[in-house]
């Protein structure tokens, strides 16, 4: 079995529903409620600097228009990204990939990247991301774990920074995920946790790797979940479902 550093509860997008996803605010909402490990979502903009965001465009998180591929970052940064989660945010911005790996550092986080390629730019988008991760937690005691959809990005990561681990996120898992994961040197599969079963996870984990699961926010299945051997919970309830809630389960 792959060695794995990280918790069983991991904060998805950095605060869950308690904070703007994507921001510094969010990875510092997880910290000040004790969780050990966030994810997030990482992609380019136009220049070509990693930054934070799950959408292609902006306009869902922030108070711009327009499609992120084509904002260089000073543009990008410009934006509010917290108002439209509640008015204590607002001014809160998406961040660059640099000042959300020093502020996981600072807090003791770890990190679960996400690469997010706006269509088109999978290969270029897994490169950059690798290598940015690699250099921004050079030394560091727990390094990232990089995961995305896509099979093109993820490979382009390997190559890029091929000592960082890497996990393959599917929304249903499809029959070849043995040759997927083998192909790219994972360590983990990463799954939407509604269209998962036991036997499957069973398999998976015959297979030596680890598992993290996709958007657990009820209690009672996060336990089920961690009964069949799942690894890793991400969750956007990190109130109700706390860094060691799981720690006991067996």
């Amino acid at each position: 079995m792959n060695a794995w550093p990280y918790p069983r509860v991991v904060a998805h997008r950095g605060g869950g529903t308690l904070a703007p996803e994507n921001t510094l605010a969010g990875l510092d909402e997880g910290a000040r409620r004790g969780h050990a490990m966030v994810e997030f979502d990482a992609k380019l903009s136009a220049d070509d600097v990693t930054f934070l965001l799950h959408d292609d465009t902006v306009d869902r998180t922030s108070n711009g228009h327009g499609a992120a591929a084509q904002m260089n970052y000073a543009t990008i940064a410009a934006l509010d990204a917290g108002a439209w989660r509640d008015a204590r945010f607002a001014g809160e911005r998406m961040p660059t990939l640099a000042a959300a790996a020093a502020r996981c550092l600072a807090l003791g986080l770890a990190a679960n990247v996400e690469i997010k390629p706006c269509p088109g730019r999978e290969r270029e988008t897994g490169r950059r991301v690798a290598l940015d991760a690699a250099a921004y937690w050079r030394g560091a005691a727990v390094p990232p774990l990089l995961s995305s959809f896509s099979f093109d990005a993820l490979r382009a990561a390997r190559d890029a920074a091929p000592d960082l681990p890497r996990g393959m996120l599917y929304d249903a898992v499809p029959a070849d995920w043995p040759e997927q994961t083998r192909a790219l040197g994972c360590v983990s599969l990463h799954a939407n946790q509604a269209r998962l079963d036991e036997a499957l996870v069973r398999r998976i984990k015959a297979a030596g790797l680890r598992i993290l699961v996709y958007t657990v926010n009820d209690p009672e299945r996060a336990r089920t979940l961690v009964g069949w051997g799942v690894d890793a919970v991400c969750t956007d309830r990190i109130d109700t479902i706390g860094p060691h809630a799981l720690d006991a389960i067996v």
